[in-house]
């Protein structure tokens, strides 16, 4: 895995000074004390409280909402408000178990008290209901939990198999397009169940209406692609992915009566060169899945294959989004470390590798979430319309 680019200045001697008298100060049981007692520094102080404890007990909370998702907890309560002996009768589960699974969960905004022995949706319950594929992300957090069970011992073995690394095993097989239906039918899935967030982003941050044929590389079942053609009725389509993937897509488009717009190739795009035709190649989610050499590849390839007005665009989760820091270097980062390929990258980096794969004028398209999503677009001659 390439190394993380460090773009942040070393402190100055007066600021190190400072960070180590604030450390102490913050470590000391006695200023804690003061800090809580002090009126005018108890506010701050309880505020620093429930984030360590959340740190602390973070895990748990994440057990509680798979808990509330496998027993489709917010489905249930998506009509009204219920009565926990009937909750209790729906999930199987006994009415004190399942009022300490509602207790619980209306803590954390999943469920909401209302009334004596009565719950119904919280802001965040019903919020999950509407993301799309949000429920099946949280079942496939499973594999993660696994994987860091001992998160030092997964830090120090870099080529210990891990449960992310079998999920994901394109990434790192040396033959990909030889993996059989088995092997990739789970993450496809996966994958298709989550796009339909990320074409909403994607469509709303770069207007494809003028452009003529889509290539989406590393397409998956076609989902995205499948958006593309409802969104944009005059796009041609195109989708490359491994041999094992490419016939989900062709059903999938079919289905969704695009059939006659949409052509699908598959192959390796780690060593087959991407098929003509496209004014636009699309990578979602699909880079930092990868080191920086193959990444850079995939670029020359994808730019060798695009005409002098053609653009590439670029959609995943990113690093260094203020006000989401933790989403790209603590969540992404150590999923992609289980995963046992690539990388979060911040859009500076990938500015890098687009201009060194000879693309123009690379830049970030605005999204609504950029905390989950980012997009780069770049141009082959630096005067593509979008």
């Amino acid at each position: 895995m390439d190394a993380a680019p460090h773009s942040v200045k070393r402190p100055s001697g007066l600021a190190e000074r400072w960070f180590a008298l604030r450390n102490r100060m913050l470590a000391s049981a006695r200023f804690q004390r003061l800090a809580a007692a002090f009126p005018p520094t108890r506010a701050l102080a309880r505020r620093r409280t429930r984030a360590l404890f959340d740190l602390v007990a973070g895990f748990v909370y994440s057990q509680i909402l798979l808990a509330c998702v496998r027993l489709k907890v917010f489905d249930l309560l998506a009509d009204g408000p219920q009565e926990v002996d009937a909750l209790a009768a729906r999930t199987g589960l006994s009415p004190d178990a399942m009022r300490r699974l509602l207790e619980a969960a209306a803590t954390l905004d999943l469920t909401e008290r209302r009334g004596p022995d009565r719950f119904g949706l919280g802001i965040h319950g019903a919020a999950l209901r509407g993301a799309g594929g949000l429920a099946e992300m949280i079942e496939h957090h499973t594999l993660l939990y696994a994987d860091l069970a001992d998160p030092v011992a997964l830090l120090a073995d870099r080529e210990k198999e891990t449960a992310l690394s079998r999920f994901w095993a394109y990434a790192r097989d040396p033959r990909p397009g030889t993996l059989p239906d088995a092997q990739v039918g789970a993450y496809s899935q996966l994958m298709a169940a989550t796009q339909a967030f990320v074409a909403h982003e994607v469509f709303s941050a770069v207007k494809l209406g003028r452009r003529r044929c889509l290539l989406d590389v590393g397409g998956g079942e076609g989902a995205f692609l499948a958006a593309a053609g409802a969104r944009f009725p005059k796009l041609s389509l195109m989708l490359f992915d491994l041999p094992a993937v490419v016939g989900r897509a062709e059903a999938r488009l079919a289905a969704a009566g695009l059939a006659d717009r949409a052509a699908v190739f598959g192959g390796d795009f780690r060593t087959d060169a991407l098929p003509p035709g496209a004014d636009t190649i699309s990578f979602v989610r699909v880079l930092h899945d990868h080191d920086d050499a193959t990444v850079l590849a995939l670029l020359k390839a994808a730019r060798q294959a695009l005409p002098p007005d053609g653009i590439v665009v670029v959609a995943e989760p990113m690093s260094d989004v203020p006000g989401g820091e933790p989403a790209g270097e603590a969540y992404f980062g150590f999923y992609l470390w289980a995963m046992k390929s690539g990388r979060p990258r911040p859009p500076e980096a990938l500015y890098a590798l687009l201009t060194a794969a000879g693309f123009a004028r690379p830049r970030l398209q605005p999204t609504k979430n950029p905390i989950l999503l980012q997009v780069v677009v770049a141009e082959v001659d630096g005067s593509s319309r979008i």
